[in-house]
Parts: C-alpha cells; sequence; structure tokens
C-alpha cells in the first residue's frame, strides 16, 4: 500500500483529504518533516485560506525545498486548493512571493453583476486534457466544489487539464504536467465524483511504485 504524505502547514482541515485517500487504498501520512516528504512514494499539499499565511508557513517549517525536491524527484504530486495556488510564482491576493514551481499568476476573479465572489458551489468541469489520470472514469463534465475567490493563470495554457465557468469568466480549474496534478476545486467535499478522482490519483502512485519497484529490481 503506497504512503501519501500530506503535508501539514495549519492551512486547513486535513482529515477529510486523507479519509479521501484512505478510502482509496492509500497509507496517509500527515507530516510537517522533510523527511517524511523525502521518503514517502507521493505528496499531497491540500489548503484553504489566503495565499501570504499559507507561504509563511510553509517557509517558517522550512517546507519550500522538500516540496520542490519531492517535485523534481518524479514521485506523484497533489495539490487541492490553496496548495495549487501556492505553486505559481505570485498572487493577486498577497505580496508573498510563491513557490515557483509553474509559471504564472494567481488572479481574482472580475467583479460583475450576475455572480458571487467567492465562486462558491458545485460547478462542472470542461477537461482540457481529457487522458488526464485524474479524469479516468469519469462520464461526461462532471460537477465538482468549489470554494474560491482567486484562479490560477498559467503562462503555458497546455498544462491546464480542466477550465470551470463563473459567470463570463473562464478560468483554470485544474493542471496536469509530468508528475505534478492540483486542482482549485475540493476533491474531498465532491461526492462520488471527488472521490474518483483521487481514486485515480492513487492508482498512479501504485503504477509509480510499481514501475520504480521494476527499475530497481533490473
Amino acid at each position: 500500500m503506497p504512503v501519501i504524505a500530506v503535508v501539514d502547514y495549519d492551512m486547513g482541515n486535513l482529515h477529510s483529504a486523507c479519509k479521501g485517500l484512505q478510502k482509496a487504498g492509500a497509507t496517509t501520512k500527515v507530516t510537517d518533516l522533510a523527511a517524511d516528504i523525502e521518503q514517502a512514494d507521493a505528496v499531497v499539499l491540500p489548503g484553504v485560506g489566503a495565499f501570504d499565511p499559507a507561504i509563511q508557513h510553509l517557509r517558517s517549517r522550512n517546507l519550500e525545498q522538500p516540496i520542490k525536491q519531492a517535485i523534481a524527484s518524479g514521485k506523484p504530486f497533489l495539490g487541492i486548493c490553496l496548495g495549487l495556488q501556492i505553486l505559481f510564482e505570485a498572487s493577486e491576493e498577497g505580496t508573498e512571493p510563491g513557490l515557483g514551481i509553474v509559471p504564472g499568476t494567481v488572479r481574482r476573479f472580475r467583479r460583475e453583476p450576475s455572480i458571487t465572489i467567492p465562486h462558491m458551489g458545485w460547478n462542472q468541469l470542461e477537461f482540457t486534457q481529457p487522458d488526464c489520470t485524474l479524469w479516468q472514469h469519469l462520464s461526461g463534465n462532471p460537477r465538482v466544489y468549489f470554494v474560491h475567490s482567486y484562479y490560477v493563470d498559467p503562462v503555458d495554457p497546455m498544462i491546464r487539464a480542466a477550465t470551470t465557468t463563473h459567470g463570463s469568466q473562464t478560468v483554470t480549474a485544474a493542471i496536469a504536467y509530468n508528475n505534478v496534478v492540483a486542482v482549485q476545486f475540493h476533491p474531498e467535499k465532491s461526492s462520488t465524483t471527488g472521490l474518483q478522482i483521487l481514486s485515480n490519483f492513487v492508482a498512479q502512485v501504485k503504477s509509480y511504485c510499481h514501475d520504480r519497484t521494476l527499475v530497481t529490481k533490473a
């Protein structure tokens, strides 16, 4: 059973994400230790709240480099909500530099008469990478649960794995490239669709572990 390090930096309740990953067949380890992140088979970076405190908490725990090293190592990585946003270079929400792993900026929704900010509740995904591992066994354009006032705007549009539309604004709902996947919505709050997405990530981790074992034996 793969071990997934769930990074704890005091930005949100980690219980729901852990429960979903465990239900999908993984062992989770909630941690703020670099050694645990290094030893884990995969890493999940969840988070709710504001950009600047999140970055400050990560850096105060010396977690920036372990996260970057985990991604560079090729092990599967999943960011959730704020855990997606802090991968970027900067945010209109604050002044702190982000982790800079993904080129781009986090932007605030434009105000429109017909929409509420934050974008809160169920909304539809439009897949821009239909073959992304996260979307396996999902039918059509499923609905998932969002709570956010800011959205990521990657420099490279090709890393967008899904979008969603709020008012007249179509924004990035997920990114995927190499071993990194990250979502703006909350899979742990998205019922059976969210559980399937977490199961797909766990399946990716199991495949990674299997391939790594084969290489080690060779």
